[in-house]
């Protein structure tokens, strides 16, 4: 790998941790547990579509390694199982979707994130009621997914001679 995208990935794994940290001290906007905006995603979402796929998986393992550090490791085993289907969902729309269509992308990578979640909780508290509580992370989801993806969209779109500069 060059230098110059190993610093590039290093800065965005940076800037995603960052704006994990900070969104972890917010409060709530909604009173439902385990809901928030996943503004982080943006730089996950972007990395994808302006590197490549695996690129994207490694800021994303990363910035969930580093942010169960900050939040606990209890996290980490709801963060892998959502971030893995998510970064999944995501590098497959890369290939059927175009640069103006990102917003598409973080809503299904949202809800993907949501079921891998879920799936964890169900698999580690042996309680599969928590199901129910599914529909309603998931239209959470399409609208925090929505916002992420047009911001990663107007980063990628709105950036392009940046971009090049990075990856030169």
């Amino acid at each position: 790998m060059k230098t110059r995208k190993l610093t590039t990935l290093s800065l965005l794994t940076a800037i995603a941790l960052t704006i994990f940290v900070i969104e972890a001290q917010i409060p709530a906007l909604v009173p439902i547990p385990g809901i928030k905006l996943g503004l982080a995603n943006i730089v996950t979402v972007f990395t994808v579509f302006r590197f490549r796929g695996r690129d994207g998986a490694a800021v994303l393992a990363v910035r969930i390694f580093l942010g169960a550090i900050y939040a606990g490791f209890s996290t980490i085993f709801y963060s892998a199982a959502g971030g893995a289907l998510a970064i999944f969902a995501t590098i497959v729309l890369k290939k059927i979707l175009t640069d103006k269509q990102l917003w598409v992308a973080g809503a299904i990578g949202a809800i993907a994130h949501s079921i891998g979640q879920m799936a964890m909780a169900v698999l580690l508290t042996q309680t599969p009621g928590l199901a129910v509580y599914l529909p309603v992370m998931i239209v959470c989801s399409i609208i925090s997914g929505v916002f992420t993806g047009l911001c990663a969209q107007f980063l990628l779109n709105r950036g392009e001679k940046l971009w090049k500069i990075s990856s030169e």
